[in-house]
């Protein structure tokens, strides 16, 4: 029960400053281009509101998952950073399909499924920022250089590349 209430207040301090770093958000006031902004907002707004549900109503009798599931979410962990850093080099369709693939294979281990989740979840992602919401700076694909890749995954390694 404490346990909750502790884990809400952290995750409301990290929501907080979620909000904070999305206000300092450049955008252009004139043009009306509020859109780089409301996206963050919203994600803090509801992590916030869910921070406060659970500080307010905390489980009495939290079942804590079994080690299996901790492994899995670690790698869900590793597989979300290396998505990431793997964004500015590869573009957004490789890496998106990649790692949804993943994820959603860890959720039903399935590969057909699994693979074409990864594959309609990328196209999908990709029309709706770049058409649907005009986001013009993503880009589809990238074709790097090692030099670039081995740059973006040293991000991932401490003490490697100067970061």
């Amino acid at each position: 029960m404490a346990a909750d209430r502790i884990f809400g207040l952290v995750c409301l301090i990290t929501a907080v400053a979620y909000i904070a770093a999305a206000s300092q958000i450049q955008t252009n006031m004139f043009s009306g281009e509020f859109l780089p902004k409301l996206f963050p907002y919203l994600i803090g707004g509801v992590a916030a509101i869910c921070s406060l549900t659970i500080m307010l109503r905390p489980d009495p009798d939290p079942e804590w998952p079994v080690a299996g599931t901790w492994l899995k979410m670690a790698g869900a962990v590793v597989v979300l950073a290396v998505y990431a850093v793997l964004l500015t080099p590869l573009g957004f369709i490789l890496p998106t399909a990649i790692a949804a693939g993943i994820l959603s294979y860890q959720i039903s281990p399935r590969a057909l499924p699994a693979v074409l989740s990864g594959l309609g979840l990328s196209l999908g992602l990709f029309v709706l920022f770049k058409f649907g919401l005009s986001l013009g700076n993503i880009v589809a694909y990238r074709i790097p250089t090692w030099e670039k890749l081995w740059k973006a995954l040293s991000i991932l390694i401490p003490f490697v590349g100067g970061h």
